[in-house]
């Protein structure tokens, strides 16, 4: 499933992505996975299976290739291939003279913002987790490649669950239901037109 999470800014929608990964602890109440009530070992479970892409992603100076493998120190070329193209990437690497050996620069600063990010999902992608946060990780390219990202994403791993946070009514079609924060509540709406036109 996608997931879409919206709410006006300051309403908590990365503190609740981050109290999701343990990275924050609630003040109360808990979290449960499965009717299992999270502990730290469960924690560190999950976060095995979640790849995130956060509003502030970090990018090494180094070239695109390290920075999609991200320490990795074998590289399965299949799949850092077929991560290009589900991230639209595949039309900048071959526009570089010196393809995924091209060096970003220090926070990337040899791409545009839109390519930057692209780069980041590259990277949550090739490490082939079954849940994939994504928050505001498109916000720098245009609607259409962000649907064409979505649904290569979908398309590769049918099972794969999304969590996305996005301000974008246009975004909102791709997913299968809303869960909106307000007044530090959850409301799930279970189609998007049902929250358009709420």
């Amino acid at each position: 499933e996608v997931i879409g999470i919206v709410g006006k800014t300051g309403t908590g929608k990365s503190t609740f992505i981050d109290i999701l990964l343990g990275l924050l602890k609630p003040n109360s109440g808990y979290i449960y996975i499965d009717q299992n009530k999270m502990n730290s070992n469960l924690f560190k479970q999950f976060r095995l299976l979640v790849s995130s892409v956060p509003q502030d992603y970090f990018i090494l100076d180094r070239t695109i290739e390290e920075n999609i493998v991200f320490g990795q120190s074998k590289i399965d070329y299949n799949l850092l291939n077929k991560v290009l193209d589900i991230s639209m990437l595949r039309d900048l690497i071959n526009s570089l003279k010196y393809g995924l050996k091209t060096f970003v620069g220090e926070k990337g600063v040899r791409l545009s913002g839109g390519q930057r990010q692209r780069l980041a999902i590259a990277r949550a992608i090739y490490k082939k987790h079954s849940l994939l946060i994504l928050d505001e990780a498109t916000s720098s390219v245009d609607t259409v490649t962000e649907k064409n990202i979505l649904e290569n994403i979908i398309n590769n791993d049918p099972e794969i669950t999304i969590l996305m946070i996005t301000h974008r009514l246009q975004t909102l079609k791709n997913c299968d239901y809303i869960l909106e924060i307000k007044n530090k509540k959850l409301i799930k709406y279970y189609n998007p037109d049902e929250y358009k036109v709420k």
